[in-house]
């Protein structure tokens, strides 16, 4: 079972796919089989469009997609990737990510939905926000603190992911990815305009530390 949103106390246990395990590595299984792709950034047509939903599972194809993202995401020190951001267009994203209340959560997800939140149950969290796709600066975006996603995985299993906190703003950040926005979006103009010039700024300096941690990694 995923962890409860009120579960901020007990169970520690890494999620996996939303399910909890007794052990897990400190990398991810998938990092150490896949290869690192080119990350797209903001500019890039394939970022503003919405992706092609997945309809062939369990292919080798798929697989490998999965683990290349999972080795990309690792090396770029994100908390999650989505399928367009290494230039393949369709409904899938990857997350290693671990929120405020110490559990680490691991997984991917293709064709992801996100369940309405009721408006009487909608608390909006207003925390610093980044992306690999626009490498280097952060802001403050509104997002809700709680989410849950709806889809498959690479197998065509169900899945039903939940998340609170930072992990909630992950979920909703790379669902958005998939339906072609970007978290530059939710900005006013001055503050996207901004953003865009610290990034032509620091995106030299964050290549080079991807490379560099691909390098230590081997890949």
């Amino acid at each position: 079972m995923a962890v409860g949103f009120g579960d901020t106390t007990q169970d520690r246990r890494v999620r996996v796919l939303g399910e909890p395990v007794d052990t897990y590595p400190r990398l991810a299984p998938e990092v150490e089989r896949g290869a690192v792709r080119r990350i797209t950034v903001v500019g890039e047509e394939i970022l503003r469009r919405r992706c092609r939903e997945v309809t062939q599972f369990g292919t080798p194809e798929l697989s490998q997609l999965v683990d290349d993202m999972f080795a990309t995401n690792q090396v770029a020190e994100g908390a999650g990737l989505a399928a367009n951001q290494v230039d393949v267009d369709l409904q899938l994203f990857v997350w290693d990510i671990t929120d405020e209340w110490g559990v680490r959560h691991v997984g991917h997800i293709a064709n992801p939905v996100l369940d309405e939140v009721p408006t009487e149950q909608r608390r909006l969290v207003e925390e610093p926000e980044g992306c690999l796709s626009v490498p280097g600066p952060y802001r403050v975006v509104p997002r809700l603190d709680r989410a849950v996603v709806r889809g498959r995985d690479k197998n065509g299993k169900p899945l039903v992911i939940e998340g609170r906190g930072y992990f909630a703003r992950c979920l909703q950040h790379e669902t958005d990815h998939l339906h072609g926005r970007l978290y530059l979006d939710r900005l006013a103009q001055r503050e996207r305009k901004a953003a865009l010039r610290e990034m032509v700024a620091s995106k030299d300096e964050m290549f080079a530390r991807r490379a560099a941690l691909a390098k230590k990694l081997g890949k």
